[in-house]
C-alpha cells in the first residue's frame, strides 16, 4: 500500500500563513498538517508516499525531508498550479497511482490516526471516508443505499440544502485498488481533462464514473474527529478540536462566547436561554419572510422601540431596544461614567466590566449559597455613597431571587436616597411567582427605576440578539438613546419583536415546562453525593462540587461534548461551583450520567 499526498495548491484564504510556505506547513496547535499526516503514514509502514508539489515546492520539498520519515518519499511537481486544480495534481501522479493500492490524501485536513488506521486495515478494495454533513461543512457530498455503497456524488453546484439529511461529507481521504485505478478511474481522469480542462477537482471525476457506471465505491462512516483547514476561522477551530491539554481545550471553548453552531455535537449547558421556546411554527414563520429580511435595511430606533413598546404595554418613549442586553448596559454606563455604582457580587459582570474600578461600590454576597435579601442590600449601602444601584433578578449565577415585597421595598429606599435603581428582569420570567416591574403605570410611580430585559435569553432566540431598556425617566432614556446607533438590530430582530405576541400562549407554556424540568433537575443532581445544587428561581442552577469544577467541566467538555460553566474563577465566588443551565429532559438526562461517570471515573483513577 502506498500513499498519495496532494499539496501543490496555494492556500489563498489562509492569507499571510501562506505567504512563504504552503498550506500544509501551516501548525495546528505547534506541530504543522504535514508532519502530523506523515507521522500518520509512517506508523502504518506505507511502502512509499508521493507528494504532489507545487506553490512554494522547495520549502515544502526542505521541510519534509529535514523531518524524522523513514518512508520512501517521492515528489511530484505541478508546475501549473497556478492555473489547474487538484484533478492536474493527481493527473501528474497517474503513473504512480496505478502501481499498488494507494491512500489518497489532501494536505489540508488534519484528523484523528485512529481514521487512518481503520482506512488501512478495512478489507474493502475502493473506500471513501465520509461523515455525517453538519453546517460548517462545505464541498463534495455523497448520498448511500444501504450497504454503505456510494450512490451519488454531489459537487456545490447541485448541493440541495433540502436533502441534507441524505449527505454525507467526503473527508478527502480515500482508498483505491490499482485495478480500480488503472481500469476506472485513470481512464475516466483522462477523458473529462480532455474535456473540461485542467482546473477541476478530482472528485468530478468519481460524479461521473457513478453516473455513468458503478464505482463501486465503499463509505466508510466515521465519527472521529477531522476538519479541513482553509482559512484562519476553520484553523482556529481546528486548534480547539485537537487540543490535547483538557483544561485548555475547556479554556478555549469557553473563550469564544458563542458561535457553538460550528460544534454541532456540543451540548451547551452554559449558555442560558429557554429551551421550550420559540416553537416550530415561530421558526417557519421566520423561514417565510427569510428573503425580505435578508435584503432590506431594518427600522431605525423609534419604529423598534414602538415594537417593543407594544410587546410590554409600555409608552414608546419609555423603550430602548438594544443588540441583545450587553449593548444597553455599556449604554448606561457610557452615559453615566463618573457616577457611583452599587455591584452585588457574585453576579453578571457585564455591568461591573463596564465602569471604572473606582466607581464600583461591592457587596460581596456569603457563601455557601451566596443568597441576599432586600434588606441586606439596605444595610450595606446605606453608609455608601452611590449613583445607581444594580439589582440583577433572579440572580446569576445564583438564582438568588427577591420577591416583590423586597423589590418595593428597595425601589422606596432608593427613591429616598435619590438613587436610580437598575433592576436586570433577564431571568425574571423563569421564576415560580414572577414579580416585574416592567409596567407603565409603576414606572411612572417610581421615575428612578431603569429595568433591563435579555428578550433573548428569556424567549430562547440568542442569535437575533435583543434587549430592552424601559423607564418612565424619558431625560434618562432620551440620554442613553444618543449612545445607540440608528440601526443597532438587524431586520430579523425587527421582524422577531413584531410577531413575539402571537405567541404568548406558547411562551407562557414554555415558561410552565422550564419550571417543571429544573425541578427535577435539581432533585436529580440532589441524588449525586459530590454535588451540592443551590435552589434557583431562573433556567440555571449554581453547584457547590466536592472537587475541582475546572476539572469536572474540562472532562464533561472533552470526553462528553457537555459545556457547563466553571465558575471557580468568577469574582464574588469561593470554592468549586459550576452554573447549569436547564434544557430539555433528554439532554439533562445526558449531563446526569456523564456527572455520574465523570466521578466515579475520578474515584477509580486515584485508588
Amino acid at each position: 500500500m502506498q500513499a498519495i499526498i496532494l499539496a501543490a495548491g496555494m492556500g489563498r484564504r489562509l492569507k499571510s500563513l501562506t505567504k512563504y510556505n504552503t498550506k500544509c506547513m501551516v501548525s495546528v496547535n505547534g506541530q504543522t498538517l504535514i508532519e502530523r499526516m506523515l507521522l500518520f503514514l509512517e506508523k502504518l509502514n506505507f511502502s512509499r508516499i508521493i507528494i504532489v508539489v507545487g506553490y512554494k515546492a522547495e520549502n515544502l520539498i526542505n521541510y519534509v525531508k529535514n523531518l524524522e520519515i523513514n518512508t520512501e518519499i517521492i515528489f511530484i511537481h505541478n508546475y501549473e498550479y497556478e492555473h489547474t486544480n487538484n484533478i492536474f495534481s493527481l493527473y501528474l501522479a497517474k503513473s504512480e497511482l496505478e502501481k499498488e493500492d494507494t491512500i489518497l490524501l489532501e494536505s489540508d485536513i488534519i484528523f484523528e490516526y485512529e481514521m487512518l488506521e481503520e482506512l488501512y486495515f478495512d478489507s474493502s478494495p475502493n473506500v471513501a471516508i465520509v461523515s455525517k454533513w453538519e453546517s460548517w461543512m462545505d464541498g463534495t457530498v455523497v448520498v448511500l443505499d444501504d450497504a454503505t455503497k456510494v450512490t451519488q456524488i454531489i459537487d456545490k453546484k447541485h448541493f440541495d440544502y433540502l436533502k441534507v439529511n441524505e449527505y454525507y461529507k467526503t473527508v478527502n481521504i480515500y482508498k483505491f485498488s490499482k485495478e480500480f485505478s488503472k481500469n476506472k478511474y485513470i481512464p475516466f481522469l483522462e477523458a473529462y481533462i480532455r474535456v473540461f480542462g485542467n482546473n477541476q477537482y478530482y472528485e468530478q471525476v468519481l460524479r461521473v464514473i457513478t453516473l455513468i457506471d458503478k464505482a463501486d465505491l465503499k463509505a466508510f462512516i466515521t465519527e472521529r474527529k477531522w476538519y479541513e483547514i482553509d482559512d484562519v476561522l476553520d484553523l482556529d477551530v481546528a486548534e480547539l478540536i485537537f487540543e490535547e491539554n483538557k483544561e485548555q481545550k475547556y479554556n478555549s471553548i469557553c473563550h469564544r462566547y458563542g458561535g457553538y453552531w460550528r460544534f454541532p455535537k456540543l451540548i451547551d449547558f452554559c449558555y442560558l436561554v429557554n429551551p421550550y421556546f420559540p416553537p416550530a411554527v415561530f421558526e417557519e414563520n421566520l423561514k417565510i419572510s427569510f428573503s425580505s429580511l435578508l435584503t432590506q435595511y431594518p427600522s431605525g430606533q423609534l419604529p423598534n422601540a414602538l415594537l417593543a413598546a407594544n410587546l410590554f404595554d409600555l409608552n414608546q418613549d419609555s423603550v430602548i431596544v438594544g443588540n441583545g442586553a450587553a449593548e444597553l448596559i455599556s449604554a448606561v454606563t457610557r452615559q453615566f461614567k463618573t457616577a457611583k455604582f452599587g455591584i452585588c457580587l457574585p453576579s453578571f459582570e457585564e455591568y461591573l466590566n463596564r465602569i471604572q474600578k473606582t466607581n464600583a461600590v461591592i457587596f460581596n454576597a456569603i457563601p455557601p449559597t451566596y443568597r441576599y435579601s432586600a434588606d441586606d442590600l439596605i444595610d450595606f449601602f446605606s453608609s455608601k455613597k452611590i449613583d445607581f444601584l444594580v439589582l440583577v433578578n433572579p440572580d446569576n449565577p445564583t438564582g438568588s431571587y427577591i420577591d416583590g415585597d423586597g423589590i418595593q421595598k428597595l425601589v422606596a429606599w432608593t427613591q429616598k436616597k435619590q438613587i436610580m435603581l437598575i433592576i436586570d428582569e433577564s431571568f425574571v420570567d423563569f421564576a415560580d411567582k414572577p414579580y416585574s416591574v416592567l409596567n407603565q403605570d409603576f414606572l411612572d410611580r417610581n421615575k428612578n427605576v431603569l429595568v433591563i430585559k435579555s428578550i433573548s435569553k428569556s424567549y430562547g432566540i440568542p442569535g437575533v440578539r435583543l434587549g430592552i431598556m424601559a423607564s418612565a425617566n424619558t431625560k434618562i432614556i432620551s440620554a442613553i438613546r444618543s449612545f445607540i446607533s440608528i440601526w443597532n438590530i438587524n431586520s430579523f430582530g425587527e421582524y422577531c419583536l413584531q410577531i413575539l405576541e402571537k405567541y404568548s400562549n406558547e411562551y407562557v407554556s414554555s415558561l410552565k415546562l422550564l419550571r417543571a424540568e429544573r425541578t427535577f433537575l435539581y432533585d436529580e443532581l440532589c441524588k449525586i453525593k459530590q454535588v451540592h445544587p443551590v435552589e434557583s428561581q431562573a433556567n440555571y442552577i449554581m453547584c457547590k462540587l466536592d472537587l475541582d469544577s475546572s476539572y469536572i467541566s474540562s472532562e464533561l467538555f472533552t470526553s462528553y461534548n457537555i459545556l457547563i460553566k466553571d465558575l471557580s474563577k468568577k469574582k464574588g465566588i469561593t470554592g468549586n461551583y459550576v452554573r447549569i443551565a436547564i434544557r430539555n429532559r433528554q439532554d439533562n438526562l445526558k449531563l446526569l450520567a456523564a456527572l455520574y461517570k465523570v466521578f466515579d471515573d475520578y474515584y477509580r483513577k486515584t485508588k
